[in-house]
């Protein structure tokens, strides 16, 4: 217990929780082993502290120590950055260049954000890691470097994993001692006591007398989420210090600091595409319409298909044929939306007696302004791109065009 309150004065670590001291625990005693290690924890809850308390109690203590934050280099450099280049490897590699891994050889490396490595990357790591080798960029010459390992994250690499972003083999290599740092929210009591450390230190700083909270101010500061976790909590003590007029802070003017995320965590409607264009009840009548005629117009197709394969069959004189077979051609070289006589064939009764029927329906002008409107509205939708607007409207690209013609409908 003496070297754990050793070690919290030493890396300046506030708080008692049991899981930041079981925490704690683990880094010194694994310390003296070359293990890798994979810290993991929210962003802001002090992870870059726990490599250095595993390198100062390690063998390699008097040996490099080089922490790497691997979201913060271009994914175009980072190959060079941790395992070094050769001259003239690449534009701008005007002289040889040893990278960390090499600078670092039999001392600690501290891979930060390691899940944003990119894959290629993440490959070398193995490698180093599984065999201690490595080959420099433009070079084909292998080299050896002696380099403890730890890494940290603050994302789910097991997620990162199943979508395949993170190499599965690489993460049990850096996973072989796990440690887990609790976010603040669930430290419970550790909260006043970093609030009034850091309330000290700013007072300090500054020259001015420290804040305090009155009672019901420590009841919202005990609820806040923090999801900034301790770095978010030094910042607004920061900024209390320095704006507040008073030095006692009450519940009222706490809240004043502290972001509203309820606020900002609603939910979010999005709207589908499929749905953008037709969300009127109008618009939706229309688009009915159009399947209507397009399901009657198979239907022709289909009866014409039946009878042409065995009309004798079905007792159907040339004339019914005939009738037919135009409105079939009518089909294919005409419009699909354009008014078209009803046909109703009437198998033959016991007396042989054929009646032929035919009644031409006339649509009204206002169907064909409808139509005309939602064409447009379909052009309109896909900035006059004819074959997607065609699939909205449920007819072929070539009806479209000879319906954009027929009705003289402008494309902008």
């Amino acid at each position: 217990m003496r070297d754990l309150q050793s070690i919290k004065q030493r890396f300046s670590i506030i708080g008692n929780y049991f899981e930041l001291n079981r925490a704690i625990d683990i880094a010194i005693q694994v310390a003296p082993t070359d293990l890798s290690v994979l810290i993991s924890g929210e962003s802001g809850t002090g992870k870059e502290i726990f490599p250095k308390i595993v390198h100062s109690h390690s063998a390699r203590k008097h040996g490099s120590y080089i922490a790497v934050n691997c979201g913060a280099i271009p994914e175009g450099t980072i190959d060079s950055e941790l395992f070094g280049h050769e001259k003239g490897s690449f534009t701008g590699a005007t002289d040889s260049r040893k990278g960390y891994f090499e600078v670092a050889n039999g001392g600690t490396i501290f891979l930060d954000e390691v899940s944003e490595l990119p894959l290629a990357t993440q490959v070398r790591l193995l490698r180093v890691l599984e065999t201690g080798e490595f080959i420099r960029v433009g070079s084909s010459k292998m080299q050896k470097t002696d380099v403890r390992v730890i890494a940290a994250t603050n994302v789910d690499i097991e997620h990162s994993i199943r979508e395949g972003k993170f190499r599965e083999d690489l993460f049990y290599r850096l996973n072989t001692v796990p440690v887990n740092i609790p976010p603040l929210r669930v430290r419970g009591d550790d909260i006043m006591l970093l609030f009034r450390k850091f309330a000290v230190d700013f007072a300090e700083r500054y020259r001015m007398p420290a804040i305090k909270l009155t009672e019901d101010a420590k009841e919202v500061l005990l609820g806040f989420p923090w999801p900034g976790n301790v770095r978010q909590l030094k910042n607004i003590t920061e900024q209390i210090s320095i704006i507040s007029d008073s030095r006692e802070i009450n519940a009222e003017t706490l809240r004043k600091f502290l972001p509203d995320y309820a606020a900002t965590k609603l939910p979010v409607l999005l709207k589908k595409q499929e749905e953008a264009a037709f969300s009127s009840e109008r618009e939706i009548l229309y688009k009915v319409l159009f399947d209507m005629k397009k399901d009657m117009n198979d239907l022709k197709k289909l009866v014409f298909d039946l009878l042409r394969e065995d009309p004798d069959a079905q007792g159907v004189t040339e004339t019914h044929s005939s009738v037919i077979r135009r409105l079939y051609d009518d089909e294919e070289t005409g419009s699909p939306l354009s008014p078209k006589p009803t046909v109703n064939v009437h198998t033959p009764s016991a007396e042989n007696d054929i009646q032929d029927t035919e009644e031409i329906v006339e649509e009204s002008l206002s169907l064909v302004d409808k139509e005309i409107e939602l064409i447009r509205k379909a052009l309109d939708k896909y900035s006059g791109k004819r074959k997607m607007a065609a699939e909205e409207l449920g007819i072929s690209e070539r009806t479209l065009y000879r319906k954009i013609k027929e009705y003289g409908i402008d494309q902008k």
